[in-house]
This record gives structure tokens, C-alpha cells and sequence, in this order.
């Protein structure tokens, strides 16, 4: 493998191993809130019991994604050490902020909600739950406002040979992200909800608590579905804007090598990148045209004519990313999405009809999706990051450009191999922990505080 290869696998899998501890931080902190204001509102102990034991899992993830994302600013300055000198001036202000808005509220407000049950008012403890949720949030958003600006760069100038910020406000408000962060909340809503469906029909199945965990099963469907219908607006606006600022992506999204008008929605494709086809092609005839601009009327650029567009543009290279993994991505995302919209449309119907708790096979299939939100997720970044090839920033630097000039390529084994099994490891004990906590189930309810009395109230309050 060459230099840039071994760094590109080295960010790739650190940073798949970080996602997969995100968005579950991002929803299940929303969710705990949630179940906390419930309690605090009726007083009802079981809510209380709900919010702590949900409240465990998402601790326990939440120190995971720590954990895995700590290495991964670090790496700038190891093996992207060109892409930090082009781009620290824009880059490093949303990581700074992110750092100093976000992750210091969100860790000294975790502290406050662990560890101040007894000794913090109800309302004050509520606060500091959804401002861990606030803050997990505003860290996501951070994040993404980063990001959007390597997919669309905005409000800067490029001088000496570095790319400087002219314009914050562009920064924030760049398009791109004004329809990334939205998708990626929904994203992580409904891994939360599916996460704590999946938990609740485990012992719904077991009859374990079956009061606590229908509960619990119904508020997980609620957010589930809610954010499932969410993420198909917002996946849908998401694209249409790739389609204007990345030509390129899209293309490679549906493997259309040539300009078309309308243009075709590849269901399957067998495709072939070196000769510039597809051997097969399974399509929905104007699809593609028709989710672009809502009308059978719009020319979609083909892969060649872009590739040839880009050359003249940017200079001789290639131009084109990995199709297949680009392609499949983005319909294992496509499938997953609506699988999960399909699964909790069902489970709330049948929920109307008093019959999701006793549907056993309907609670197995809701068990046996907890994986499908994490792959949905993956998948989507697969698609983000790879699409953009060859560019670390579209348009202003290329990958190859990026990576640091005096790092051997022995190093990056070496650290490459290192991380690869450290953060397996972390993954092994962190799926782990998480499946024996939620296999133990909350504590039993302590009947003689089940009640909460209006002295305790006036005292909480």
C-alpha cells in the first residue's frame, strides 16, 4: 500500500468505530431526558426507574465514544499534517468550539446528573440531563459545520498558498450543513428508539417488567417512527442539494455514466469501472430526474461528461471515486431506511390495536433490527466521504496532497494495526457491557416508594 492508502484506511476504520458510538449518544440523550420529564411532570416512579436505567446504557456509550474519538484530531497532525496547514485556519475554529461549547458542558453536566439524584432539586437534575443533550447535539453540529466545509467550502480565501476564513457566518450557515445536520439527528433519534425497542422486546419476550418495558417499547416506537419519516424528508433534501454542489457524488451514487435526460434510478447495477459501464442494469425509468427536481424534465450528468468537465476545470487527474462501494452504500443505506420505516409503521398500528406486546413474532423482528440503524449510519458515511474523492476539500485539495511528507510508511502500519485493535477491542468490551447491563434490566421497583407523597414533592420541588 502506498502513503496515502495506509492513511486513508487508518482514518476510515478509526473513525467507523467512533460512529458507531455517536449516534446513539446523540438520540438516547434526548430520549432520557424525555423519560425524565415525564417523571418530573406526574411523579410517576416508573419513569424515574426509566430514565436511570436508560440513563446507564447511554453513560456507558457515551465514555465509548470518548474513548474512540479522542484519537481522532490527533491524526491531523500524524498523517494529514498538509491538509492541517492548508485548512487549520478554517478547520481548528469549529474543533476549538466544538471542544469549548460542547464537550466541557456536556462532561461536568453528565457528573451533575449521575451523581445529584439525591441531592439536586427535580427540576435542577431535569436541567442538567437536557443540557447533555444539548450538548451532545451542539457537539454533533460543530462537527458537521467542519465537514460541510470540506464537502462545500464557503467564506474563504485562499492566501500563501492556505485557505483563510473570510466569513463565520458562511461557515455556519453553509447549505450544505443546513441539510446534513438534520439527517444526521434523525439518524441518531432513531438508532435510540430502535436501540431501546430492541431492549424492551428482549424482555417483553422474556416477560420481564412487562409494565416498565412495554412502556419503554412504546416511547422507543414513538421516536422510531417519528424519525424515520423525518430522515426520509431530510435524506431527500440532502440529495437534491449533493446533486448542485457535488454532480460528481451523485453520478457515482447511481452509477450513470452518461448525461441523461430523464434521467433512470438504478435499482441493481453490475458494474464495470475500468471499461466505464454496467453490464446490467435493473432501473426505474426518469426516477432519478423526478427525485432531483420533482420533475420527468431535468438532465443529470453522466460520470464521463463530468470527468472530462473536471479536468478541464481542475487539471489532468481522475476524477472519478470507487463506484462500488459508493453505489451499495448508498442502497444499504436506501434499504435500511426503509426497512426501519416499514418495521415501526407496523409496530405502531399493531400498538393501536393492543397487540404489539403480544405479537411474539413482531418482537423478534424488532430484537433482530437493532443492527440495522449502525449499518444505515455507516453506509451513509461511506457514501459522504467516498463520493468526495479525490478531494480531502472539494475543489481546493486532493487527497493525495493532504497527506503528512515525512511520515514513513512503516509508521503508519505500525499505528494502523495498533488502532485497529485497540479500538476492537474497545469494541468487544464496550458491546459487551452494554449487552450485559441491558440483559440485567432495571432494578426492581421499590414498592414502598412507588407513591411519591406531597411532602416529598413539596421538598423535591
Amino acid at each position: 500500500m502506498g502513503d496515502v492508502l495506509l492513511a486513508r484506511w487508518q482514518f476510515g476504520i478509526t473513525s467507523v468505530y467512533h460512529f458507531l458510538f455517536v449516534p446513539l449518544t446523540l438520540g438516547l440523550s434526548v430520549l432520557v431526558a424525555i423519560m425524565e420529564t415525564l417523571y418530573v411532570r406526574t411523579g410517576n416512579e416508573l419513569y424515574k426507574r426509566m430514565a436511570k436505567f436508560w440513563g446507564k446504557l447511554f453513560l456507558l456509550n457515551f465514555s465509548l465514544g470518548v474513548v474512540t474519538g479522542l484519537v481522532q484530531e490527533f491524526q491531523f497532525g500524524m498523517n494529514w499534517s498538509e491538509y492541517s496547514r492548508f485548512m487549520g485556519d478554517i478547520f481548528g475554529v469549529p474543533l476549538a468550539l466544538e471542544a469549548l461549547t460542547a464537550f466541557y458542558l456536556e462532561s461536568v453536566f453528565i457528573g451533575l446528573w449521575l451523581f445529584g439524584w439525591d441531592r439536586l432539586s427535580r427540576k435542577t437534575h431535569l436541567a442538567c440531563i437536557w443540557l447533555v443533550a444539548f450538548a451532545s447535539n451542539l457537539s454533533a453540529l460543530w462537527i458537521l459545520i467542519a465537514n460541510s466545509f470540506m464537502q462545500a467550502p464557503v467564506g474563504y480565501v485562499l492566501r500563501n498558498g492556505r485557505a483563510e476564513m473570510t466569513d463565520f457566518f458562511a461557515l455556519l450557515t453553509n447549505s450544505y450543513v443546513l441539510r446534513q445536520y438534520p439527517h444526521t439527528l434523525m439518524g441518531g433519534l432513531i438508532t435510540a428508539g430502535v436501540f431501546v425497542m430492541a431492549i424492551s422486546a428482549y424482555h417483553l419476550l422474556r416477560k420481564n417488567q412487562f409494565e416498565f418495558f412495554r412502556t419503554s417499547l412504546r416511547l422507543g416506537l414513538t421516536c422510531a417512527l417519528i424519525a424515520s419519516v423525518l430522515a426520509a424528508g431530510t435524506g431527500h433534501m440532502q440529495a437534491q442539494h449533493v446533486a448542485k454542489a457535488q454532480p460528481m457524488k451523485l453520478a457515482v451514487m447511481e452509477s450513470l455514466w452518461e448525461t441523461a435526460n430523464p434521467a433512470p434510478y438504478l435499482l441493481f447495477a453490475s458494474i464495470d469501472q475500468d471499461k466505464q459501464q454496467n453490464s446490467l442494469e435493473i432501473s426505474v425509468p426518469g426516477a432519478l430526474s423526478l427525485l432531483v427536481y420533482g420533475s420527468l424534465d431535468g438532465e443529470i450528468k453522466g460520470i464521463k461528461e463530468l470527468q472530462t468537465q473536471y479536468a478541464q476545470q481542475y487539471g489532468p487527474g481522475n476524477y472519478i471515486p470507487d463506484i462500488f462501494p459508493v453505489f451499495w452504500s448508498y442502497r444499504i443505506m436506501i434499504g435500511a431506511g426503509m426497512w426501519l420505516l416499514a418495521l415501526t409503521a407496523f409496530a405502531f398500528f399493531q400498538l393501536r390495536q393492543n397487540r404489539l406486546e403480544q405479537t411474539p413474532w413482531l418482537l423478534r423482528a424488532i430484537f433482530w433490527s437493532l443492527p440495522v440503524p449502525y449499518l444505515a449510519n455507516s453506509a451513509g458515511w461511506i457514501v459522504t466521504e467516498m463520493g468526495r474523492q479525490p478531494w480531502i476539500v472539494f475543489g481546493l485539495q486532493r487527497v493525495e496532497q493532504a497527506v503528512s511528507p515525512n511520515v514513513s510508511s512503516g509508521a503508519v502500519w505500525i499505528s494502523l494495526i495498533g488502532f485497529t485493535v485497540l479500538y476492537g477491542l474497545l469494541a468487544v468490551v464496550g458491546v459487551h457491557l452494554l449487552k450485559k447491563f441491558a440483559r440485567q434490566g432495571p432494578e426492581p421497583a421499590n414498592s414502598d416508594n412507588v407513591a411519591t407523597t406531597a411532602k416529598e414533592a413539596t421538598l423535591w420541588n
